[in-house]
C-alpha cells in the first residue's frame, strides 16, 4: 500500500511493508520506490521495508528549483520523524540514493546503524559533467521527460540484462517518462552542486556494504571496489550480469548478499 506523509515542507510517498528492525529504501534518478520490487517483499518477512518515492518523484510532491542532496537527505529525516521511527535505520541506497546516504550519515549519523552503497561514487561531478546536468535540466524542462529517458536508458542496464529481461528496461522508460519534469529538473541541479565526499569515506563508523553490478557503466566496479577500501571494514559484493541498476537487474544476488550482511 502506498501512503503519503508530511516529511517537513513536503510531502512524501511511501511504500511500507513489514515489521522488525527499519530498513529504508532510496531510490536513484530519475526513479521511484518501483525499482525496489524485487527486494520489497522479501525484505519485509524480517524488515520494516520503507521504500519512499523522494521528492519530485514517484507521487511524492514536486518541488521547482533545486534539491540538493543534503536537502533530500534532510527530508528522510523528517519522514523517520513522522513515522515516528527514533532508533537507528539500515539505510540503503542506489546512485542518487547513495549521494543523499553521504549527507544522511554526515547529518543525521545517529539516525544510521548500517549503510548499503549500490553502484554510487563518492566523487563529485567534474565541471563537464555538471554543465551537461544542467543542460538535461533545461532540455527536461522544454520538451518534457523523455529527454532524460533518452539520456539515461543506454547507460542503466548491462547487455545481459537487455537481452534477458527487456521488460525492466521497458518498465524503467515508463517510470521515467511519468516523472515530472521540475522533479528531474531540480534533483540534475542538485547532483550537479554535490560535495567529492572521499576524504569522509574513512571516517564512516558503520557497518557497510558496497554493491555494484560487474557492467556498471556509470560508477564501475574499480570504483566501488575504492569505496570499499576507504570505508574501514565494508564488505564488496559483486554481482556479474548486472549493470548501473544491480537491485533490479539481479534481485536474487542482491538480496542474497544484503541478507548475508545484514544478519552479520
Amino acid at each position: 500500500m502506498i501512503e503519503r506523509f508530511p516529511a517537513g515542507d513536503v510531502t512524501l510517498s511511501v511504500q511500507q511493508l513489514g515489521t522488525g528492525p527499519p530498513l529504508l529504501l532510496v531510490h536513484g534518478f530519475p526513479l521511484d520506490h518501483t525499482m525496489w520490487t524485487g527486494q520489497a517483499a522479501e525484505l519485509a518477512q524480517a524488515w520494516r521495508v520503507i521504500a519512499p518515492d523522494l521528492r519530485g518523484f514517484g507521487r511524492s510532491q514536486v518541488v521547482p528549483g533545486t534539491a540538493t542532496m543534503s536537502q533530500l537527505a534532510d527530508d528522510l529525516a523528517r519522514l523517520l520523524d513522522t513515522l515516528q521511527i527514533t532508533g537507528p535505520v539500515t539505510y540503503c541506497g542506489l546512485s542518487m540514493g547513495g549521494y543523499i546516504a553521504w549527507q544522511f550519515w554526515r547529518r543525521h549519523r545517529e539516525r544510521l546503524a548500517r549503510l548499503v552503497l549500490c553502484d554510487t561514487r563518492a566523487v563529485a561531478d567534474t565541471p563537464e559533467v555538471a554543465r551537461g546536468r544542467q543542460l538535461v535540466a533545461d532540455q527536461v524542462l522544454a520538451e518534457g521527460a523523455r529527454v532524460a529517458a533518452d539520456a539515461m536508458l543506454g547507460r542503466l542496464f548491462s547487455d545481459h540484462t537487455r537481452q534477458q529481461q527487456p521488460q525492466l528496461v521497458d518498465q524503467t522508460r515508463q517510470v521515467i517518462l511519468a516523472t515530472d519534469p521540475q522533479g528531474i529538473a531540480a534533483a540534475q541541479r542538485g547532483m550537479a552542486q554535490r560535495p567529492d565526499v572521499t576524504t569522509w569515506l574513512p571516517e564512516i563508523a558503520v557497518p557497510t556494504l558496497v554493491v555494484c553490478g560487474a557492467h556498471d557503466a556509470i560508477s564501475g566496479p574499480a570504483e566501488m571496489q575504492a569505496i570499499a577500501r576507504a570505508i574501514p571494514g565494508a564488505r564488496y559484493a559483486e554481482l556479474p550480469d548486472a549493470g548501473h541498476m544491480a537491485p533490479l537487474e539481479s534481485a536474487a544476488g542482491f538480496n542474497a548478499a544484503l541478507r548475508s550482511f545484514l544478519a552479520g
